[in-house]
């Protein structure tokens, strides 16, 4: 069994589409149909015909991805698909052998049928999955005993192992560079957010967004709380509208559709017009679709969103918190030709 990433774009444009379908798909939709290629030697022909104006660096790459997917991957082998939207891991178990279905929209015709196992948080995988996960389009996952890992999350019984630089784990395995510094440095920030800011005190952090932001707050006392954690509006005295209610969520599982229900009848108990639902552990596609119909009633934040937002409003943060989460805005170059 091989445990294998694939991209949904890089908007999470195949997202949804991955759901509905039961398939893994690529881009490269310039590329026709590959049913007939048969050897490495024949998709290079055709990556430089279809791409003469690429580098020939550019297209090997581009080669070392597409050849896996359409006939290294086996039937059995573990997908994981990282989504863009939410803060979760898509993982299913590839059911058949390359298909291209012209029946899909352009940008995801090369596909791979599978059978879904379920959608986990990006909390519930170490960091250095999660490296791995930032890395090509296409790519086989198998560092550090990757897949019995992974395995044992859908499982629901997660493995700890001892990675490079720990104490008691190897020293010599070379790390690989990953290709997509922005969620790169989302994983890691995500993490040290993860220890430091727990329980209510992750309640506190998100009060101090909401404060930047230009409301006035009120935190509810730890405990329960009614359904609310956060009450916030504008004004001197915060009684102008927006008139918000804040509920925060800091497990690591993601939320259900009760929750999101729990949060509009406590809404209505506080006269709030509108919701906001912070959810650390991300939240199911019910949730989502919940949410959709709601649109302009209640948004959701996941682990990423809250993430984004502190970079937002990091120079707005009161001290005591930039001293407890200290980051460094950095400039670096965008890949051009990445698919």
């Amino acid at each position: 069994m091989t445990l294998w990433m694939v991209r949904v774009g890089k908007y999470g444009q195949r997202e949804q589409l991955a759901l509905n379908e039961n398939v893994a798909a690529i881009g490269w939709e310039e590329v026709p149909d590959l049913s007939k290629i048969k050897s490495r030697e024949q998709l290079s022909a055709l990556l430089r015909q279809t791409y003469s104006d690429k580098k020939p660096k550019t297209l090997i790459n581009w080669e070392s991805q597409i050849w896996p997917f359409i006939h290294e991957m086996k039937r059995g082998d573990l997908v994981a698909l990282p989504f863009k939207s939410r803060s979760v891991i898509l993982i299913g178990e590839v059911t058949g052998d390359y298909q291209y279905r012209p029946d899909l929209p352009l940008d995801s015709r090369h596909t791979r049928p599978v059978k879904w196992k379920g959608e986990f948080p990006r909390a519930a995988f170490e960091q250095d999955i999660l490296d791995s996960f930032a890395e090509m389009t296409v790519c086989r996952i198998q560092r550090h005993n990757a897949e019995e890992r992974v395995k044992a999350i859908i499982a629901g019984k997660p493995i700890k192992v001892k990675l490079p630089g720990q104490e008691g784990g190897e020293e010599d395995e070379v790390e690989v560079a990953p290709s997509d510094i922005e969620q790169y440095a989302l994983d890691q920030i995500r993490k040290y957010i993860s220890q430091k800011f727990r329980g209510h005190v992750l309640t506190n952090l998100v009060a101090a967004i909401l404060a930047a932001q230009g409301y006035q707050v009120r935190i509810s006392p730890a405990g329960p709380d009614g359904g609310i954690d956060i009450m916030a509006g504008h004004g001197l005295l915060g009684f102008d509208r927006p008139r918000l209610a804040v509920q925060v969520k800091s497990g690591d599982g993601p939320i259900d559709i009760k929750v999101f229900h729990e949060l509009q009848g406590a809404m209505k108990n506080v006269g709030a017009e509108q919701g906001l639902l912070v959810a650390w552990g991300g939240y199911k596609s019910s949730v989502e679709k919940e949410s959709a119909r709601h649109f302009f009633e209640i948004r959701l934040w996941d682990a990423d969103d809250l993430v984004r937002m502190i970079q937002t409003h990091y120079e707005q943060l009161p001290e005591d918190i930039q001293a407890e989460l200290p980051l460094k805005r950095i400039w670096t170059l965008v890949p051009t030709e990445e698919e």
